[in-house]
């Protein structure tokens, strides 16, 4: 066959495969082919230039250069950006990007860790699969008791992961704050709860939301104690992340608040594999910004108006 008969079949080939919509099987049988002939035709047009395949995806396509520049920043392993909206509807997004990234990472055998919020709420919420995960364990990274907000505490939260993925978990039966740090140190001492709290430590994945400025904070306000008011007018305090206080560098911020925590410490979750950052919103940008400056977390989800404030 010479060089122009067997680029005219080619042609015709692509044609009729891309264009009319006919099968492999009836393109062999119009040419008088194996249909495996006609998959190496097919291949072979694209390779000359004779088909081209163009994916019109510009919503992706703009975001993608927006997440790679945000990567490229900060040494992220992967930035997954969804489109701001209203501020709940992108609360939304953002958590059902964050469930789809989980899906596409976690694996068999892995213990998953989850800290609290509206947010990590909403993913556990769009958390659905028709693969089941029955050696994953889902565990709380954070405490969290009590009959208000109880939807966004981290007990909850694995609990609707563990329904939706068919999997194992344990719960942290502790409030997210003690009212001392020596309440707190009896406390971790009792083997139920360090048996939870170093599962959660030593966790494969930690998927944790982060929190704005604490005069922003009605969370800081309502567990605040006193003489702990000068938290509010702290302006090294980014925000915090599993409850506990960072500075503008995503270091640990010192202040006796911290010692009061029910949770894993920013120096442990510096020790999981795989930390997944979810969040986003102007009232956010510094404190996820001070989360990435210290090298908090691994991945992040987050929505357009923020990724572009975290480039400036």
């Amino acid at each position: 066959m010479t060089f122009h008969d067997e680029r005219r079949l080619l042609i015709k080939v692509a044609h009729m495969y891309y264009e009319e919509g006919a099968t492999q099987s009836k393109i062999a049988d119009a040419v008088g082919v194996s249909r495996s002939l006609i998959s190496k035709y097919l291949a072979k047009a694209r390779e000359a230039g004779i088909v081209e395949i163009i994916i019109h995806d510009e919503m992706n396509q703009q975001y993608g250069s927006l997440e790679r520049k945000i990567e490229r920043k900060y040494g992220l392993r992967e930035v997954v950006c969804v489109e701001t909206l209203s501020q709940e509807t992108t609360k939304s997004r953002i958590g059902a990007a964050a469930a789809g990234f989980l899906l596409k990472v976690m694996k068999d055998g892995q213990v998953i860790g989850f800290s609290s919020g509206t947010t990590l709420h909403e993913m556990a919420k769009s958390l659905t699969s028709i693969q089941h995960y029955p050696s994953v364990t889902f565990v709380p990274l954070v405490g969290g008791v009590g009959n208000e907000d109880v939807d966004i505490h981290a007990n909850y939260i694995i609990a609707r992961c563990t329904e939706a993925l068919k999997s194992k978990c344990e719960f942290l039966h502790v409030p997210v704050m003690l009212d001392t740090k020596e309440a707190k140190d009896v406390l971790i001492r009792q083997p139920s709860i360090k048996k939870v709290i170093e599962l959660g430590e030593s966790s494969n994945i930690a998927v944790v939301g982060i929190g704005g400025v604490p005069q922003h904070s009605t969370m800081v306000k309502s567990y605040m104690t006193s003489g702990e008011e000068d938290i509010l007018q702290a302006k090294d305090v980014a925000g915090d992340i599993c409850y506990n206080f960072i500075d503008h560098q995503g270091e640990v911020y010192p202040h006796p608040w911290n010692d009061r925590v029910m949770g894993i410490s920013p120096q442990k979750l510096k020790e999981i594999p795989l930390v997944i950052g979810v969040a986003g919103g102007e009232e956010k940008v510094e404190a996820i910004r001070a989360a990435l400056e210290g090298g908090l977390i691994h991945v992040l989800i987050t929505d357009e108006r923020t990724g572009d404030a975290l480039l400036k």
